[in-house]
């Protein structure tokens, strides 16, 4: 199965959780229908993407990186590359590079779907982003990569007026949705 392949199953077998992310999904699909390059940053219109909520291990803080060309407090993500299979592979490999911390656990997802504007292709283009949380490993300290000018933890409920309430949505989510695994006893990973 291609990366193309996995994104329509994925949004496919995806309940939306609201009416405007269920119009963002019909909207994915037609775009995915409409283009056999959409996963792939050379889609000019527009392309998917993979961003990941990162978490501590109890959920009460989420890692956002400082992002350059937004000057915001942002989750991990970014573009498929052509070597990957999954969204859920790009959404954790995008975590694990941008973060700095290895074993993250992937929790089922997607949570969310976010599409925003861009600056791929002048004047812009458009991310259709599709969101996933992930745990961190106890004790896990981050490390800036090149891609971020900062990177920091904050708790759930204080994410940084700098930031988007795409984040704290994402973040809220992810939270939830650990919680849910830990009450239900199976733990973190996906």
């Amino acid at each position: 199965m291609s990366l193309h392949d996995d994104a329509v199953a994925v949004l496919t077998a995806w309940t939306a959780p609201t009416a405007g992310e269920e119009s963002l999904r019909a909207e994915f699909l037609d775009h995915l229908a409409a283009h056999e390059d959409a996963m792939l940053r050379e889609c000019v219109p527009g392309h998917l993407t993979a961003t990941t909520a990162v978490l501590s291990h109890d959920g009460a803080r989420v890692l956002l990186t400082l992002h350059p060309k937004a000057g915001m407090w942002l989750p991990m993500g970014g573009h498929c590359e052509p070597s990957d299979t999954t969204l859920a592979g790009v959404a954790l490999r995008e975590a694990e590079e941008e973060s700095g911390i290895a074993d993250l656990k992937l929790l089922p997802g997607p949570l969310a779907l976010d599409r925003h504007r861009v600056w791929c292709h002048p004047p812009h283009s458009w991310h259709l982003d599709v969101e996933y949380a992930a745990v961190a490993p106890e004790g896990a300290e981050a490390v800036i990569s090149e891609e971020s000018l900062d990177l920091r933890w904050f708790p759930v409920e204080e994410i940084p007026e700098l930031s988007d309430e795409a984040t704290r949505r994402l973040a809220a989510r992810g939270r939830a949705a650990l919680a849910e695994r830990v009450a239900a006893g199976r733990g973190t990973a996906g």
